[in-house]
């Protein structure tokens, strides 16, 4: 199932370009169409991936708590972003070793 609009906070896989397959947490949805993306790894807060929406699978799920702290303006860490998608990461190799 997708959902049809990008959300702050929401979770997204990219389908095109070389990390293809990789999780994303949407850091800000800007006009365009463009989505900043951020996995608190290789794209971190400080300099998130823009990526079109065409190009991502968005995925119902939300960090719900990360997407509080970034509506707020809160100090959110890159660890926090790392932890949550995780479990997404993780599933994602698995998938590929099979």
């Amino acid at each position: 199932m997708n959902l049809k609009t990008p959300e702050t906070g929401g979770i997204c896989q990219s389908r095109q370009g070389r990390d293809a397959g990789r999780y994303y947490l949407i850091k800000s949805v800007e006009p365009g169409g463009w989505l900043m993306l951020t996995d608190g790894n290789f794209k971190r807060l400080a300099n998130p991936k823009k990526k079109n929406v065409k190009h991502v699978k968005l995925l119902p799920d939300k960090a719900q708590a990360i997407a509080e702290k970034l509506l707020q303006g809160k100090q959110v860490f890159d660890t926090e972003i790392y932890s949550a998608l995780k479990a997404y990461n993780a599933r994602g190799s698995e998938e590929q070793t099979v």
